[in-house]
């Protein structure tokens, strides 16, 4: 069963992996060659990759793609469980089973005379392609990255940031929905638009923040999308609109509005 909302790019191949870097002890960045998605993946959108033919992980893991270079495509992850890693001590020259693109990707406002991206942790990892299409398309784009320390900063590829650390010991001290409050405050923007991924906690006080402030918002989910596609039925969120229920995130989402949801 295909994605309906771009079943016709959404391909399982295996691709070589070209690149490991280890960006600190708990974060790995791989690179694998895969024209067929460099060329499809939309900002916001996913893949899914098999760990090994081991049914340890059983389920796939969902990535953001964090970098596009070519035929190239870059993912980060830090290290959580089994799956992550056993990804992490992949070599070069493996196989990775990819899945993708998958899922709806951002959408873009034609009318907006600031864009602001906020990433939380690694949720940061789906900004640097957002930000590339938005700066192609015109818009001022302004990044705001939240982290525990600085050393969880995903700075890389992304312009004009603001940082914010839980310990103090890069930016603002504090969270960066506090820090992005500050912004708006000082900066009277009448016709911004936010796009933001990152932990659950930290999109909850976001939107209650553009709530506040009338401000619209499109926010991506972080939760397991095992099959991608909407089989499994594992990661349903809940609907404000109640006649509708709920919505899958792999299918439906992980873009979703910040106003049509309940987190």
């Amino acid at each position: 069963m295909a994605n309906k909302f771009l079943d016709s790019k959404m391909i399982q191949q295996n691709f070589e992996l070209t690149k490991i870097i280890s960006i600190n002890s708990s974060i790995t960045k791989l690179t694998f060659h895969a024209p067929e998605i460099a060329r499809s993946i939309l900002p916001g959108q996913f893949i899914n990759i098999k760990i090994d033919e081991t049914t340890v992980p059983l389920l796939r893991r969902p990535f953001s793609v964090y970098y596009v270079q070519e035929n190239s495509v870059e993912i980060v992850f830090g290290v959580m469980g089994t799956g992550t890693k056993k990804l992490s001590l992949k070599k070069v020259g493996d196989m990775l089973d990819v899945l993708g693109p998958l899922g709806k990707p951002f959408n873009v406002s034609d009318n907006e005379e600031l864009s602001i991206l906020v990433g939380g942790g690694l949720g940061a990892a789906s900004l640097p392609l957002l930000q590339n299409h938005l700066i192609q398309k015109g818009k001022n784009v302004i990044t705001f990255l939240g982290a525990r320390t600085k050393e969880y900063l995903l700075t890389s590829y992304l312009n004009d940031v603001r940082t914010a650390t839980d310990d103090g010991s890069s930016g603002y001290h504090g969270t960066v929905v506090e820090l992005l409050k500050h912004f708006l405050i000082e900066n009277k923007k009448k016709n911004c638009k936010i796009y933001a991924c990152g932990p659950t906690p930290m999109l909850v006080a976001l939107t209650n923040l553009t709530e506040e402030y009338n401000i619209r918002c499109e926010i991506s989910l972080e939760t397991a999308m095992a099959c991608g596609f909407g089989i499994c039925q594992g990661c349903a969120v809940e609907l404000k609109n109640k006649e509708m229920g709920f919505a899958l995130s792999c299918k439906d989402g992980p873009v979703f509005n910040s106003n049509e949801i309940i987190l």
